[in-house]
């Protein structure tokens, strides 16, 4: 019998078996996937011999979770780099989009009840007082919210993006970066301190039940050998939250009336991703027609447009390889999501072809692979990432409140640090629930 059980072999699971491993305690993950990482999903493109991130990209700010790690094991790290570009009215422009947004979003403040983000923008900014700059900011603002939270404004609360703001600017969050090999490098370097410490992984393990009381619980799952079981002290559920929101993983005796509320107060962010290989980078030879600029895109980092499918796209600057990503979140992710693969990229083509000054067919006969990901239909994310609806304040710390000393809980969604929706906030609560379940054990 291990001393605990770890569901989810992801960023928060992989480091609370750390954190175990190391102050002498056994622990078993299980793992529903046939891999580590969980919305860590890196894969390789040989045409370009670039990494190709499904899930987590970008490096958010400098936090130490991340950063310990890579510095010491040497891992190159790339700062991005670019210039911005939009699409308003079918012509490409110079954007300004991250600075047009801010403007409206310095005026949210966590010390008025709090209120939708949509309810925010009426109440403070009133249609009968907007101008076309004022609407364009708000705007901006709105597509921020959605795209960068994967956030539906009707949903997501003014408290918690201002106390995601907060904590975004304790640690430089308006910086990103990418680490060589993607998000796989950190996934393997968890993975070897893993070994290290002793924990074993079981894979294709899936979790339907878990039984407990004080002191004891009982795991339930399925694997490819048939049902079976496992029993621990303790529990550390790192699954996420679409996850526990699916109720696939069943709890008895369920789970207490607050942290279901707490479960229901939150909500899981939709996103479809694509990533196209060209065979060149051909919109490094576009060059707009604009008065205030006559450069090319050669230098182009993020695209940014009204689309209803594909909204935001970004290359890999500083990489000059020819890699587009095209990002679907919230209502377009409705759009996109569960219509297969090969309808992801000719969608994500087209929009392309509206965009940028290509036709279709020129992108197809460029096009020489693509890579998909629909979060929303994947059985084991159910969703991207986590966001707190308007009234949950405290949500976070109650999912995160141990059961009875005995089943503990870890992910995005459980961080208390105002970094839900990251690795390193992931991480974050890992390390957490394990100094909860040492307290205990040790």
């Amino acid at each position: 019998m291990p001393d605990a059980v770890i569901l989810g072999a992801g960023a928060a699971g992989l480091a609370a078996a750390v954190e175990l491993g190391r102050a002498g305690l056994a622990s078993t993950i299980l793992e529903a996937r046939d891999r580590i990482g969980g919305r860590m999903f890196t894969q390789w493109d040989p045409t370009t011999q670039t990494a190709v991130e499904l899930g987590a990209e970008f490096i958010h700010g400098l936090p130490g979770e991340i950063w310990e790690s890579l510095k010491a094991h040497a891992v190159t790290v790339q700062e991005v780099e670019g210039d911005f570009w939009s699409v308003e009215d079918q012509q490409l422009r110079p954007s300004e989009f991250f600075s047009e947004a801010e403007a409206i979003l310095e005026h949210m403040d966590d010390r008025e009840p709090d209120e939708s983000f949509l309810h925010f923008l009426a109440r403070r900014f009133p249609p009968s007082v907007r101008n076309p700059r004022l609407q364009a900011a708000i705007d901006r603002a709105r597509n921020y919210v959605t795209g960068f939270h994967a956030a539906d404004p009707e949903l997501v609360g003014v408290h918690w993006l201002v106390r995601s703001r907060r904590a975004d600017d304790e640690i430089a969050g308006d910086r990103a970066f990418r680490m060589e090999g993607g998000y796989r490098t950190l996934a393997e370097i968890f993975h070897k301190q893993v070994t290290d410490a002793g924990v074993r992984i079981q894979f294709n393990s899936v979790v339907e039940q878990i039984e407990w009381r004080r002191g004891r619980a009982t795991v339930r799952f399925g694997n490819p050998s048939g049902p079976a079981t496992i029993e621990a002290p303790s529990v550390l559920v790192a699954v996420p939250l679409g996850v526990l929101q699916a109720g696939s993983l069943r709890f008895s005796p369920a789970l207490p009336p607050a942290k279901q509320r707490a479960i229901r107060g939150l909500v899981m962010g939709k996103v479809v991703r694509v990533t196209l290989s060209f065979r060149e980078r051909f919109w490094q030879a576009l060059r707009p027609a604009h008065p205030h600029r006559s450069s090319t895109l050669e230098t182009m980092s993020f695209l940014f447009s009204e689309d209803d499918y594909f909204p935001t796209w970004w290359t890999q600057m500083p990489s000059q390889v020819p890699l587009l990503t095209g990002w679907s979140p919230a209502h377009c992710a409705e759009r996109v999501s569960g219509q297969g693969s090969a309808f992801t990229v000719h969608q994500s083509l087209k929009t392309l072809s509206r965009l940028l000054p290509v036709s279709l067919g020129e992108l197809e006969a460029l096009l020489a692979d693509a890579y998909v990901h629909d979060w929303q239909n994947d059985p084991f994310s159910r969703g991207a990432y986590s966001y707190a609806r308007a009234g949950a304040d405290g949500a976070q710390l109650e999912l995160a409140a141990p059961l009875e000393n005995t089943v503990f809980f870890a992910g995005e969604a459980a961080d208390i640090s105002g970094h839900n929706g990251t690795v390193h906030g992931a991480i974050a609560s890992g390390r957490r629930a394990a100094r909860q379940l040492l307290e205990v054990r040790l």
